[in-house]
């Protein structure tokens, strides 16, 4: 599929997804959603990958929905090609449950790590769209805003459900009802993001620890632990322990489990099959 709105790179097992758009502060349009779409498909599928960077092009990480679209929507009305291209599901798995198959909760579905790298502002669809990423990595030069509330919107695709679940309820409403921006530093403090980094080191960090993530640790612990901590948001405690004594006795069995062990012993960096 060719590229237009999107940069896609594998290096060092870690494939990086750039939205391009610069110029636009990286909006989102349909034709970028269908290239995110694919490229996570691609990293997914491809056994050289094991982690995957989303992130943006130029100072910005995404602006949100493209205003042309809002102002048509605004315009024209609830029209079918609003409907369809607001509602359209996105994303499938056979063994994801139908929380992570829709239009952006696809992410938890991808068993790699996926990460955000929030390079500079981050407001609307572009925030929904970190909330599904596993781990979020900012800038202190980011900038955070729900802003749905300030353009006479609502709560979008399930980050009522995610935002809380990251950030606490009082903070989740703050941030929703009131729309205001919030810097890196906040963020931190509320959890919305795992680390700040300084922007002119920005991407080297995010580069440096993506690497370790991805030759350090075993990308079948890592497949199966992602799954475990998403299943587990839906599972009584005894469910999701039982369900971590199978996975445990697994594990066991597993070619990484051996190698785990044996580099340890000889004091050597791993050589993790993923199997």
């Amino acid at each position: 599929m060719p590229k237009e709105e999107t940069l896609y790179e594998v290096a060092d097992r870690v494939a990086t997804i750039t939205l391009n758009r610069p110029d636009r502060l990286n909006a989102w349009t349909s034709v970028m959603e269908q290239e995110v779409r694919f490229a996570m498909e691609q990293a997914a599928g491809d056994d050289d990958v094991r982690v995957v960077v989303l992130t943006g092009a130029g100072r910005g990480f995404c602006a949100g929905a493209d205003m042309s679209i809002l102002k048509s929507a605004a315009e024209g009305g609830v029209t079918d090609r609003v409907r369809d291209r607001a509602l359209a599901p996105r994303g499938s798995s056979p063994d994801a449950r139908p929380d992570f198959q829709k239009k952006y909760s696809y992410f938890p579905a991808i068993g790699k790590p996926v990460i955000a790298a929030i390079n500079g502002p981050v407001v609307g669809l572009g925030l929904v769209l970190t909330l599904y990423c596993d781990l979020r990595w900012a800038s202190d030069a980011a900038r955070f805003s729900t802003t749905f509330a300030r353009r006479g919107l609502i709560a979008e695709y399930g980050m009522a459900w995610m935002l809380p679940r990251l950030v606490g309820l009082p903070n989740a409403l703050d941030l929703l009802l009131s729309a205001r921006t919030i810097d890196a530093a906040e963020a931190l403090r509320m959890g919305l993001v795992n680390q700040v980094f300084p922007q002119n080191v920005f991407f080297d960090k995010v580069r440096e620890n993506a690497r370790e993530l991805a030759s350090a640790v075993s990308p079948r612990s890592l497949r199966v632990i992602k799954r475990q901590v998403y299943e587990a948001m839906f599972q009584s405690l005894a469910e999701a322990f039982e369900a971590s004594e199978q996975e445990m006795l697994a594990s066991l069995g597993s070619e990484d489990f051996k190698e785990g062990v044996a580099h340890y012993m000889e004091k050597r960096a791993p050589a993790f099959t993923g199997r």
